[in-house]
């Protein structure tokens, strides 16, 4: 009879944790940060059709980074979780710390429980009435929730451009210096040999919780109105004037005196 397989509970829970970890890290970068008037959303994404940032609610928003299809479903569960607490209570009653929480139950749950844990890293960010009131939380694959006061960084290089984010950030800057500084910490990895490189804006998913909007404060910025905002790609320096020519020699190959 042969004995079953036996691994320690230690060594699965590693094993769950190396697997989470290497595929969040195949994934492209997302910056959540804060500026002056609420919370920005700067995902490296390629794709037109599926979005690393959503609407959870009216002044909550959403990021991830992972595998699509598992954190699509977070998303959606989301979105009927803040629903129903809105309809039956009230619209106030509707938190990213509420929301967080029922994220963080369901991540460990299935960490603990099923052989595959989700490869995602997830974001709940929501804006207040004041900057005071701004919140930030990051879930991991295992559940682990923390709160990040200023900025947060998920997915790929996230080590890396965490490093980067704080040797740049500034506390509360206007909207375009915010951009600038997301964009430019995700050009410092990517590129060839570890070279920077620039993101283009057609490869940008950007969105704002606009604390100065009326009702729904999630926004997408496309197109001209992304334009507008980035950063102006450094002018190429103008060709050299060719040297001149050396002066021809006399008749008779003398060279004339200086």
């Amino acid at each position: 009879m042969s004995m079953p397989f036996y691994a320690s509970a230690e060594q699965i829970m590693r094993d769950r944790s190396e697997f989470a970890r290497k595929g969040i890290a195949r994934g492209r970068s997302v910056v959540v940060l804060t500026y002056t008037d609420g919370v920005l959303f700067v995902a490296e994404n390629a794709s037109v059709a599926l979005h690393k940032v959503s609407e959870i609610y009216d002044r909550i928003g959403f990021a991830a980074v992972g595998k699509y299809n598992e954190y699509e479903n977070l998303r959606v569960a989301g979105i009927r979780l803040a629903d129903l607490r809105g309809y039956s209570y009230d619209r106030r009653d509707v938190t990213a710390r509420a929301l967080a929480n029922a994220y963080a139950q369901t991540l460990g749950s299935i960490f603990t429980e099923q052989q595959k844990p989700y490869e995602v890293e997830i974001c709940v960010a929501e804006v207040g009435a004041t900057a005071d009131l701004d919140q930030l939380y990051r879930l991991s694959y295992d559940g682990t929730i923390v709160a990040e006061p200023d900025f947060l960084v998920m997915g790929g290089q996230a080590e890396s451009l965490t490093a980067e984010m704080k040797s740049r950030f500034t506390s509360r800057p206007p909207l375009d210096e915010a951009l600038a500084m997301a964009v430019g910490a995700l050009g410092t990895a990517g590129g060839p040999n570890g070279s920077p490189r620039a993101v283009p804006a057609n490869q940008l998913e950007v969105a704002v919780l606009d604390r100065t909007r009326a009702q729904r404060k999630f926004r997408r910025i496309t197109g001209l109105a992304l334009d507008a905002l980035l950063p102006e790609p450094p002018a190429e320096a103008a060709p050299a004037e060719p040297a001149p020519a050396d002066t021809p020699p006399h008749e008779g190959g003398e060279t004339p005196s200086a």
